[in-house]
């Protein structure tokens, strides 16, 4: 299987299936000398971790983090950093149901005729656990480009939406994580907690999007034509579990306008008037708010009877057993954020632009 690496210069490797011994990965090309922040690292992952909520799935795992190498005295050496991830509560036995049935809008069909094989047991390699070793690489880059923010929200939840600009919003960490579903906006998010709960009692789950925000990116980010910084990062979101689209700066709204109004006019500092480029011209960075949207779509396993085939072709029906998310809005936020540091550290390495990191 190939497709386990992302980056160039710092670059992330992972391994491992969701119920399998543990998850894991190799950081190449980390710069030597950086005191890392063990308790962020964590913190990260405690966003993303089950059972933090009412909302989420209940599987109790601690999700603990443990460096094997690359670390000293709590500085990075330069050599690759090894990181593993124990497996705690993985119940097995939930999925042996599934062992020759194909569940809808899972990976279970291609993976077996890909590889002639695959790990019925929540999912193997295609279960979204092994996003936590995209938090542990990403939390670490964001300590490398601290000078960059990166700061995302649920901004809707089935047909609930925040009807505001982010501009608008307090995006501050205590707004936004007061909130379980992480959303800043107090009163749509009372409405969102109360629209996920209403589908999980029915059995069922529900999609959304999130809105990423990133401030203080130098100019001069990101390369012309096939290393665009929004194709870049577009990559990125769209290689996250569930993830269905992705639009950055005015997006399909944008489509409505004409170009005398979505043309963001220029003031005498190089600053912009309006902002519908979204920090990003010619696949470079302006300097002005990168902004952009992900859409989730809703969880593929629901506690409903649905109609599949097994793997000799017979039209069966199956209901969804164990512990499973009614929506992975709220811990994807911290995968959004990780995924989009390890975008921007690369190409800061790529630029040297030692003014804004600190190597």
């Amino acid at each position: 299987m190939a497709g386990n690496t992302f980056g160039k210069l710092f670059r992330v490797s992972t391994f491992g299936e969701s119920h399998g011994v543990a998850m894991g990965g190799v950081i190449d090309g980390c710069p030597s000398g950086i005191k890392l922040d063990f308790k962020e690292i964590q913190y990260e992952l405690n966003r993303r971790k089950p059972g933090q909520s009412s909302i989420v799935t209940q599987r109790n795992e601690p999700d603990k983090v443990d460096f094997l190498s690359g670390i000293f005295e709590n500085k990075t050496t330069g050599t690759p950093i090894g990181f593993i991830i124990y497996n705690k509560d993985h119940k097995s036995d939930d999925y042996k149901h599934i062992q020759e049935i194909y569940r809808p809008s899972h990976s279970d069909f291609t993976y077996e005729n890909k590889y002639g094989i695959r790990d019925y047991r929540g999912g193997g390699r295609s279960s979204a656990r092994e996003t936590i070793c995209r938090v542990v690489a990403g939390s670490i880059a964001k300590q490398l480009i601290k000078n960059i923010t990166i700061t995302s929200y649920v901004s809707s939840v089935g047909d609930i939406s925040v009807n505001k600009s982010y501009k608008d919003l307090d995006l501050s960490k205590n707004s936004i994580e007061k909130s379980i579903i992480r959303c800043p906006d107090p009163e749509i998010s009372e409405k969102m907690i109360y629209k996920i709960n209403k589908i999980k009692n029915k059995g069922d789950t529900i999609g959304g999007t999130i809105t990423c925000v990133i401030k203080n990116v130098p100019i001069g980010i990101g390369e012309p034509v096939f290393n665009k910084l929004h194709a870049e990062l577009g990559k990125a979101m769209l290689s996250i579990n569930a993830v269905k689209g992705f639009e950055y700066g005015s997006g399909f709204l944008g489509t409505k306008l004409t170009g005398s109004q979505h043309n963001d006019l220029f003031y005498s500092n190089g600053k912009t008037e309006t902002n519908f480029s979204g920090g990003i011209q010619g696949g470079i960075s302006n300097g002005m708010d990168i902004y952009f949207k992900i859409a989730f779509k809703p969880v593929a396993t629901i506690m409903k009877k649905q109609k599949t085939i097994d793997k000799h072709g017979n039209v069966i029906f199956m209901e969804g057993k164990g512990r499973h998310d009614p929506c992975v809005l709220p811990r994807a936020i911290p995968i959004v954020e990780s995924m989009t540091a390890l975008v921007l550290v690369n190409y800061c390495m790529y630029k040297k632009l030692s003014k804004y990191s600190s190597f």
